[in-house]
Parts: C-alpha cells; sequence; structure tokens
C-alpha cells in the first residue's frame, strides 16, 4: 500500500508542487512589475476589474497571488475595499486555464516540453552573457534573453506540472483495491459533503487547489472516481484556497479582512449552490467532450464563471461605498 500508492502520491505531489512553483515565480518574474499598476488602473468598474483580474490570474497561474496582493494593497491604501470586488471574481475565472490545460491530457508531452523548454532557458542564459554588442540587432537580442528566461522556465514548470499528474495517476489500480478508497467511496455515494469536505481540507493544507483538483483529475482519468465525486472535490477546492487569503489579512485593516471574507463569501456560497448539482453539472461539462479528467476541469470552469457572473451585479450596489465610508470614519 504504502509502496503503490502513498510514494507515488507523495512523489508526484512534489514534483507538481515545485512545477507550479517554478512556473508561478517565473511567470511573477515576468509580469509582476505591472501588476499593482494594472490593478490600479484597470479596476474603475467591478467588470473591468474582474477582466483585468482574470487575466493576471490566468499569467500567474494562481488566484491566491493576485488576492493577497489585492489585500496588501488594500491595507497599504492604496485600493479602495469597493475597486477589489471585481478582482476577487476575476481571479477565480483566471485560475481555470491551469486545469484546461492539465485536463488536454498531454502529460506524455512533459518530457520533450521540459528539455526544450530548459534548453531553451540555458540558450537564453548564454546570450544575456554575451559581451555587448555595436550592432542594434545584437543589443535587441541581449535584452530579449531575461524575459525568454522566464517564458522557458514557466514552460519547465508546467513540464513538471504534466509529470507530476502522470506519476499521481499511477496509483489508480492500487487505490481501487484499497478497502480504505471503496470506503470512502462508499460514504460519498451517500452524500457529496464528503467529497466537499476532503477538497475544502486538502487544499487548506496544501495551499493549492490545482494541486488538489490535479489529483482528482487523476483519480477520475484511471477510471477510479466517478465524475460526480471528483467535481464535489473541486468544488471542495474553491472553499479551501480561501484559507491562504484570510490568514494573509489577519491583524491588517478591517477593509483588507474584509477582502478575505469577501472571498471566502463567494467561493463558499458558491460551492454550497452547485453542491446539489453536481449531477447536472456532470453532464454539461461532458458536453463539451475530453475524457474523465477534461470533465472536471470544465467543470471547475463552468463553476467559477458561472459565480463570478451571478455575483457581479451585486458589485455595483452602493453599500459597499456607504461601508468602506464608514470604516475609514
Amino acid at each position: 500500500m504504502i509502496r503503490d500508492v502513498l510514494f507515488p502520491v507523495i512523489y508526484g505531489l512534489v514534483i507538481f508542487l515545485a512545477g507550479m512553483k517554478v512556473m508561478e515565480t517565473a511567470l511573477s518574474r515576468l509580469a509582476g512589475p505591472l501588476l499593482s499598476r494594472a490593478l490600479d488602473k484597470a479596476t474603475s468598474t467591478p467588470l473591468k476589474g474582474m477582466a483585468a483580474s482574470a487575466l493576471l490570474s490566468a499569467l500567474l497561474q494562481s488566484s491566491t497571488a493576485v488576492t493577497v496582493l489585492t489585500i496588501g494593497m488594500v491595507n497599504a491604501g492604496l485600493l479602495s475595499y469597493s475597486r477589489t470586488l471585481g478582482i476577487i471574481l476575476g481571479s477565480n475565472i483566471g485560475t481555470c486555464l491551469t486545469t484546461e490545460l492539465i485536463g488536454l491530457n498531454i502529460s506524455g508531452l512533459a518530457a520533450p516540453l521540459l528539455a526544450g523548454s530548459l534548453s531553451l532557458w540555458a540558450a537564453a542564459v548564454i546570450l544575456g552573457e554575451l559581451p555587448p554588442r555595436t550592432r542594434p540587432a545584437g543589443e535587441a537580442l541581449r535584452r530579449a534573453a531575461a524575459p525568454l528566461q522566464f517564458i522557458s522556465l514557466a514552460l519547465a514548470g508546467f513540464a513538471l506540472v504534466l509529470w507530476g499528474i502522470a506519476v499521481m495517476q499511477s496509483i489508480g489500480p492500487a487505490l481501487e483495491a484499497s478497502g480504505l478508497f471503496r470506503w470512502f467511496m462508499a460514504q460519498a455515494a451517500t452524500s457529496a459533503l464528503w467529497g466537499l469536505a476532503a477538497g475544502a481540507c486538502l487544499t487548506a493544507l496544501l495551499h493549492s487547489s490545482a494541486a488538489v483538483i490535479g489529483m482528482a483529475m487523476g483519480l477520475a482519468a484511471s477510471g477510479v472516481m466517478p465524475p460526480e465525486i471528483g467535481i464535489a472535490i473541486v468544488l471542495g477546492a474553491n472553499i479551501g484556497t480561501c484559507f491562504t487569503a484570510v490568514v494573509s489579512a489577519i491583524g491588517g485593516s478591517a477593509s483588507g479582512m474584509f477582502v478575505a471574507l469577501s472571498h471566502v463569501a463567494l467561493n463558499v456560497g458558491g460551492a454550497l449552490l452547485f453542491l446539489p448539482f453536481t449531477g447536472p453539472l456532470a453532464v454539461w461539462s461532458a458536453a463539451f467532450g475530453g475524457g474523465a479528467a477534461s470533465q472536471l476541469a470544465h467543470a471547475q470552469t463552468i463553476f467559477n464563471v458561472v459565480c463570478s457572473l451571478l455575483a457581479l451585479p451585486l458589485c455595483y450596489l452602493p453599500l459597499w461605498t456607504r461601508l468602506e465610508r464608514r470604516w475609514q470614519s
């Protein structure tokens, strides 16, 4: 059991998280200097804030990073609370890009993608170390070396994510034969709350909803987990991802804490709203095509897009501006 299940899970999870961290760090270095200015300029309305946040979260591959940065800007007085509501909605949409890419079932490309991206990174490093040239074309190549390094590292991180998913998928047969897993499946069959709780707790512990959703997608792809239970875990992962935002808001301003609590309210409320409809959601997500892993990715996207669009009109209520003025008085 330990050799066939626990070791591959830990091994695959370490590779997955390492890939996520490499990808997030590389993309942050590439786009990070523009992040604060972009959020400040693109949040004049909740709709603009949602669109900008979705794009930034997709670029950084982390809704938590955008949410935590937003809380920091609110605590520092650089951004008003009423202008953050659209950012919260958009960050949940943007983070779906990772799961959709994983759902394409291209794990076989992990090794060549890793080798190619590392070769590109080495070439960019060598290019950046070349002595300055007098020709404009040569100088332009040197200036492009740093962004090229970050892009190649982001691709290498994504290759590690695919590799980690492939390793975690290998536990399918052993897990299916496990008595503990059969017990969990029996409980989850009676109540989707088991899957919801599992997704929320694991995400809070790992600080990565993508990792938990990736594990669920791997199990679904191997055929040992029904899509309905996987979708319940996906909903729970959206709740667990709020944990980091709440922790980051502790000790800050009242507006910062309210941003974190708004994130919690959106994800918890949306998960509870969708939980009774995991069956129809499985049917809707299957209509977009792909295998079982893609089905969970599509369910994650449908959930976040629908929840954000339903909550968007509430962001225009004057109530938020009045509350902010009361806190500041």
